[in-house]
């Protein structure tokens, strides 16, 4: 298939030619994959990278990159090799010549180790760069001192800050290894944050600091370009809406009793949360009408409380009248009771479903967020997304909300939440609401503006040429 880019893909692929070090935030829909390989092409041909390592989440490495360098004609000449799977397999595929290796994001410290501190890759591109934002994890440790090994760098997301902007001190320093945020968390922290909620010496919340979050947009700006979908894309319409379920007065009481004592006894069973966040799941579990609780032997069942979600869903699906709905699952009881009550519903696990999702064969599909945020094209399948059960993850909840509502999308598109009134449901809605402030504000603080592209560049000349020949005369056009 000839590739024919909008000319914000066009400008997005220069900046990652000109930029060795880059983030690209790039709303979803906006078509990162062929933006970043079209450039991996160019700067393969310009003699600028000789061989690259994409990191992704497990589906999109497997299946997303693969089929974006197979579909395109002028990607022809670029070979790969896919290193997922157990551990020959990923040998086998290191041991493969060829111009880019692809590998999940969980097998990145294998692969260092494997590797014994030889890096034969000149460039690194980390799709998700979101998912590298925890200091803690051990994928960050294995590579935050990356920017000594490889020569160009570049980090794509949709969601950079999706708890705040202590979410970007990790992500730019795999990228600059500290140049712009500091080469310490604590220093970032100390600089730009004040401590919020604490007990005692424990800080469990920091705030942003006067001007702080101006003065973190300035500093990541020069190798950051951001867009939004809404300023390139001609998307259908899309409508949010909340249908609430109410529990009755025997429901309620179990729900209050569990989040006032963190205990509860049902069905002769007794139902504790350790902690906080212990409580959250549970109350989050009996929201969506049931309760994981563990027998003598240590395996889990499942107690049902309620099925007000289930009813709701029910008359969605009737009122529908054939209109194929995607339904968000989040814990396992509620997919098995769906499929008990809608006979029709089918996971969405394998590319096969997801296919016939798209073929539409499936009226009800269900699918999990943690496997929907990534990647999948859905928008031929159906328009109407329903949350039966609520994530707290402001960057799942949006990359869900995407596998519909992008583009190539041609209906109006629903998204409908299912809420259990007076319960963390609500408060649930209210983060992802939220953090979606923050979230706009970054994008919009870094967007990179096409009709001051010009200017940008004499801005951030000096910075963008240095030691990249690209910028000292040879050409750089995107090769489509």
């Amino acid at each position: 298939m000839k590739y024919k880019p909008h000319a914000y893909q066009i400008e997005a692929t220069r900046f990652i030619i000109t930029h060795p070090h880059c983030a690209l935030f790039l709303q979803m829909g906006l078509g990162k994959t062929i933006i970043t390989l079209t450039a991996l092409r160019t700067l393969m041909l310009l003699g600028e990278t000789q061989r690259t390592l994409v990191i992704a989440p497990l589906r999109v490495a497997r299946d997303t990159w693969p089929d974006e360098i197979g579909k395109w004609s002028h990607l022809a000449g670029l070979s790969y090799a896919v290193m997922v799977g157990d551990k020959k397999t990923r040998e086998q595929a290191l041991n493969t010549s060829a111009d880019v290796h692809v590998i999940n994001r969980e097998n990145i410290p294998w692969l260092v180790e494997t590797l014994g501190g030889k890096w034969p890759y000149d460039t690194v591109v980390i799709d998700e760069l979101s998912s590298f934002k925890n200091h803690k994890a051990k994928r960050f440790k294995a590579i935050k001192n990356l920017s000594k090994h490889a020569k160009r760098i570049i980090g794509l997301t949709g969601t950079p800050s999706p708890n705040g902007l202590l979410d970007l001190w990790a992500q730019y320093r795999i990228l600059d290894g500290g140049d712009r945020l500091g080469k310490f968390v604590t220093h970032y922290r100390d600089q730009y944050f004040t401590p919020d909620k604490r007990s005692q010496h424990q800080v469990f919340t920091w705030k942003l600091r006067e001007g702080a979050e101006q003065a973190i947009y300035a500093a990541i700006s020069d190798i950051t370009m951001s867009m939004r979908t809404t300023d390139h894309l001609q998307l259908p319409e899309r409508t949010d809406t909340t249908v609430l379920v109410r529990m009755d007065s025997r429901e309620r009481r179990i729900y209050d009793d569990l989040r006032r004592d963190m205990v509860v006894s049902l069905e002769d069973r007794e139902v504790d949360a350790a902690n906080a966040a212990a409580l959250s799941g549970k109350l989050l579990q009996l929201a969506s009408g049931g309760l994981y609780v563990e027998d003598e032997a240590g395996a889990r069942e499942v107690l049902q409380v309620h099925t007000r979600k289930l009813d709701a869903l029910e008359d969605l699906v009737e009122a529908a009248n054939g209109r194929p709905i995607l339904v968000a699952v989040w814990f396992e009881f509620d997919t098995q009771a769906i499929r008990q009550r809608i006979p029709s519903a089918r996971l969405l696990s394998t590319r096969e479903d997801m296919q016939a999702w798209n073929d539409g064969e499936i009226p009800v599909a269900l699918i999990h967020p943690a496997s929907a945020g990534h990647g999948l094209n859905l928008q031929a399948g159906g328009s109407l997304l329903v949350w039966y059960s609520l994530t707290w993850s402001l960057e799942l909840y949006e990359q869900t909300n995407a596998r519909l509502h992008r583009q190539g999308q041609t209906q109006p598109v629903t998204i409908m939440h299912l809420v259990c009134a007076g319960t963390i449901d609500q408060d649930v809605m209210r983060a992802l609401q939220d953090k979606s402030v923050t979230q706009e504000g970054l994008v919009k603080a870094v967007k990179y503006q096409l009709e001051n592209n010009n200017q940008g560049d004499k801005n951030h000349g000096n910075n963008a040429s240095k030691g990249n020949p690209a910028r000292q005369g040879k050409r750089a056009d995107c090769i489509v």
